[in-house]
């Protein structure tokens, strides 16, 4: 593949709802360049961008992938980003590297969550949008209900650039309002045709949005519109052009990615009203350990200043980093600095992606998206920059996982497998996070939803060929008392010979710290000095298991208050196990109750759906502390909920929220279990 000035690159990622079309999309504009000789599908499992064994077999994008291709003198690098919520980490891996998005919508189901999702991060990201209306070829695609819908929902700056023209119930082209010519699909090429008779009235209130639209980017023009004057084709354009990079007008087109009708046009636009990368300004990132801000321009002979953007774990290559380059080239056979890590990486062979195709190039300029493979100590989000002159850029914004659940190995021994398999998995998808609980001693992955997870487990099996099932963590209660208590510990074996004598009395209550709250107050040697360390040790070393459920214990407090011994028979050991009984004793008389974790849990919905949000809360032992207003009409719910209500919460919100809510939790504290629950935990640990 040649290079490309940075002016002749459009870098653009392809956004929607899931089962929009867009790897459709990207396969027809592959087709289109002549990279592709024939038209892949997505229900064959034959497209270049969904290539992963995954993908293939649930027929979805799961994660992110690269379609480069060359259309009438520029380059595009297509980012095809997955639509469904679990695999949001992908989304949000593209959208930080392009500088404009193409949001599909279907024109049959209309805007979606995932539209609105779309839009959100496009907005986020300050980046031109195009909303391209897609599945016109069926029949039941109502152009105008989506137009009616996107904007009611995104505002007056969604702006029709096509009208579609059906004959009976078939899309065979369209009106464009632009430049009011008709073009008719003929194959797979676009021809002109009269403006059909009978549309004037489809046409004209979409060419009166569009001149308002004109009018409105500058007070020359507005003042011609307001005279009735014309305004001239290159007026037009250029104001249309300006308006879409500023985000003040979104072109909708219209078409049929399974059937490539539309979408040379689709192309033609990209280049026509996207930015360039070196449009879009100078780079902003921070010196290393510093707040102090740094710029780059966007150009090949700046110093290099480079994002990694994606790790891809191939079982055959190894790691295969993803990057764009920002400012500068990178070349192979070089070394670059990651400040991230505070290392040298050593660079080899680069290479352009299309799919899992590599094509090997000897550099990638500003602009453009690469890949290298073996880079030793950088991972997805660090910046990679010219030794000398340091840079560090903004990382991926990924979402914090919402759900965890703990691995069961199927079969002994695949322990080591897991874990490396896993660690692989990690350094590919960032929103994955795997840990040891080194309480209930069960491996806890987290991800953002259970089809998710589900995929993780298929990619252990397939990639490293391990089986494992996934069950609800355990919940780490802990134990305590709520009585003061005195009771004597005697341990005492003296038949023959050296025997063993330990005698203590404890006095025990609730304590105010986490641990164990030990004191002594011993008379006239009583208990010799040397043997109160040994009393502390046999309370410490019981405390790991409670008198109810055999869970920790906490906030106790114990005060050795008398005991005796014998001159020969006394040791530590007869101290420490005398001190195990009294706690035993104790423990039981005390009233000994349950604990259990207590999270903290920010809710994100809709105003809609607080209702439903509140009353499933309470259902879950939850209590709701508050709820702050924001902006967007939507309401962020606070409260309090037991960590045991909570592990599958992620997907009962999704489904409450059909897709809008979002949560956040972190451990807050231990709270005394109901005595209806706390029977039922008890019963539970007794069968185990």
């Amino acid at each position: 593949m040649k290079q490309y000035p940075i002016s002749k690159v459009r870098n653009v990622c392809l956004m929607s709802h899931g089962g929009a079309g867009k790897t459709s999309l990207a396969e027809a504009m592959l087709y289109n360049t002549g990279v592709l000789d024939r038209f892949g599908k997505v229900t064959d499992g034959t497209t270049t961008t969904d290539y992963d064994p995954e993908e293939i077999k649930r027929k979805i994008s799961i994660s992110t992938a690269l379609a480069p291709c060359e259309w009438k003198g520029d380059k595009f690098n297509i980012i095809d980003t997955p639509g469904y919520f679990d695999f949001v980490g992908g989304v949000m891996e593209g959208v930080r590297v392009a500088d404009a998005a193409v949001i599909l919508v279907s024109g049959k189901s209309g805007v979606a969550v995932g539209t609105e999702k779309a839009w959100k991060y496009a907005v986020d990201r300050k980046i031109p949008r195009i909303v391209f209306v897609n599945k016109m070829e069926e029949d039941n695609a109502n152009f105008y209900a989506v137009l009616d819908q996107l904007r009611e929902k995104f505002g007056k700056a969604v702006a029709p650039f096509q009208v579609p023209i059906k004959e009976g119930d078939h899309f065979i082209g369209f009106v464009n309002v632009v430049d009011m010519k008709a073009r008719k699909f003929d194959g797979q090429k676009v021809v002109d045709i009269p403006i059909p008779d009978g549309m004037e009235d489809k046409v004209a209130p979409v060419r009166e949005m569009i001149l308002e639209s004109v009018a409105e980017s500058s007070e020359e023009l507005m003042e011609k519109y307001f005279e009735g004057e014309e305004f001239t084709p290159e007026e037009i354009h250029r104001a249309l052009r300006v308006g879409v990079e500023e985000g003040s007008i979104i072109p909708v087109l219209c078409g049929s990615a399974l059937t490539n009708t539309g979408v040379q046009v689709l192309m033609d636009a990209i280049i026509e009203y996207f930015p360039s990368p070196d449009e879009m300004g100078a780079i902003t990132g921070t010196k290393p350990d510093s707040e102090d801000i740094v710029e780059r321009k966007p150009d090949e002979k700046e110093p290099l200043a480079a994002l990694v953007f994606k790790t891809v774990a191939d079982p055959y290559v190894g790691k295969l980093s993803l990057f764009r380059v920002f400012s500068g080239t990178l070349t192979a056979d070089s070394t670059v600095y990651n400040p991230s890590t505070d290392s040298n990486e050593k660079i080899g062979h680069l290479y352009v992606l299309r799919g899992k195709k590599q094509i090997e190039v000897n550099k990638v300029t500003a602009g453009d998206i690469g890949a290298v493979t073996k880079l030793a100590k950088t991972n997805t989000g660090d910046t990679l920059c010219d030794v000398s002159q340091p840079i560090v850029l903004e990382g991926v914004n990924f979402p914090e996982a919402a759900i965890s659940l703990a691995i069961v190995p199927k079969a002994k021994g695949d322990e080591e497998k897991i874990g490396s398999g896993l660690h692989r998995l990690v350094e590919e998808d960032p929103t994955l996070k795997v840990e040891l609980n080194k309480e209930t001693h069960q491996q806890l992955i987290s991800g953002i939803g259970e089809q998710h997870l589900d995929i993780i487990v298929s990619k252990l099996k397939s990639k490293f060929n391990v089986s494992v099932d996934l069950i609800e963590p355990k919940v780490p209660y802990r134990e305590t008392i709520k009585k003061k208590v005195k009771v004597e510990g005697k341990h005492k074996k003296q038949s023959g010979g050296h025997g063993q004598f330990g005698h203590v009395w404890i006095e025990f209550e609730p304590g105010e710290e986490d641990g164990l709250t030990f004191k002594e107050k011993i008379f006239g040697g009583a208990v010799p000095k040397n043997y109160i360390p040994a009393v502390e040790k046999g309370l410490l070393d019981s405390m790991r298991h409670g008198v109810l459920a055999k869970y920790p214990v906490v906030n106790l407090k114990a005060i050795l208050v008398d005991g005796s011994y014998h001159p020969v028979d006394s040791s530590e050991m007869a101290f420490k196990v005398a001190a195990s009984l009294a706690y035993k004793k104790g423990l039981e008389q005390a009233g000994p109750v349950l604990l259990e974790p207590i999270n903290h849990v920010e809710v994100m919905i809709p105003d809609d759906y607080m209702g439903d949000i509140i009353g499933d809360l309470n259902k879950r032992r939850g209590r709701v502390l508050g709820m702050n207003p924001q902006s967007g009409g939507h309401q962020q719910v606070v409260a309090e909920v037991p960590m045991a209500e909570i592990f599958k919460y992620a997907t009962d919100l999704r489904s409450m929220t059909q897709g809008r809510g979002s949560f956040t939790s972190k451990f807050e504290r231990y709270e005394e279990v109901p005595p209806n629950i706390s029977e039922k935990i008890i019963e539970e640990a007794k069968k185990e």
